[in-house]
């Protein structure tokens, strides 16, 4: 029978790490725009998704409260790294460096996408985690498939819903804009989908080598509480 226990393992520490990585790096991809037939995505759907999937992998086996320190540890890590393009591009270059435009481009965000993209994250990625841990309590830990995929499609709904609205409300037409939303919405979901079978070995072999399977019967699901 395993049991619960309060150990934070080197493990843990890795899927959190993994976690806040593909966050960032999808917030730095966000501006290449790339093309799935006729879908027009931006390019972060090709790896935010990973986002999910490893905060699934923290819910399913340390619980509700660990993966909540985490998704507040992604926010601040995410500030920072904003606020760091944000000084760089502020401070003058010398009249030799070149790239000055093209590091802009790249690496400079608007307050709209920035206020966008914290947003969404904050009410997806705790929208998530909380539908998975009260799910694994409802159905005793079994069908981790319907956990999975129930609260990704609830986490990834309202953070489609919530970015694009926020970034791109009276800038496109009405019409492109929920077909911005639809196709992310679906990219997204499938992408969960066809990773459930990894997900599957990840959380059984996580679950065996820690010797923990969490369940949160006791938590507290406000998000500003940080203890775990």
């Amino acid at each position: 029978m395993i049991k619960e226990h309060n150990k934070l393992s080197h493990l843990f520490v890795i899927i959190a790490c993994l976690f806040v990585t593909s966050l960032l790096l999808s917030n730095i991809i966000a501006g290449k725009l790339i093309t799935f037939g006729s879908m027009i995505l931006p390019g972060a759907v090709i790896l935010f998704p990973l986002a999910y999937i490893f905060g699934d992998i923290l819910t399913e086996v340390y619980g509700y409260g660990r993966a909540r320190m985490v998704i507040w540890t992604g926010f601040a890590c995410n500030i920072l790294m904003v606020g760091v393009f944000f000084l760089v591009m502020a401070i003058p270059s010398p009249g030799f460096f070149e790239a000055e435009e093209a590091f802009a481009t790249v690496l400079g965000m608007t307050p709209r996408i920035v206020l966008a993209s914290l947003l969404a994250y904050l009410l997806g990625e705790f929208s998530n985690a909380a539908i998975l841990s009260r799910m694994k309590i409802l159905t005793r830990g079994k069908w981790l498939w319907t956990r999975t995929i129930g609260s990704t499609l609830i986490g990834e709904g309202i953070d489609t819903i919530v970015f694009i609205t926020v970034c791109f409300l009276g800038v496109v037409p009405n019409a492109v804009l929920l077909q911005m939303m639809l196709y992310q919405y679906l990219f997204k979901v499938a992408f969960e989908i066809l990773a459930t079978p990894l997900t599957y070995v990840v959380v059984g072999w996580l679950k065996r080598r820690e010797g923990i399977d969490t369940y949160d019967h006791e938590v507290s699901y406000n998000p500003f509480q940080l203890d775990i």
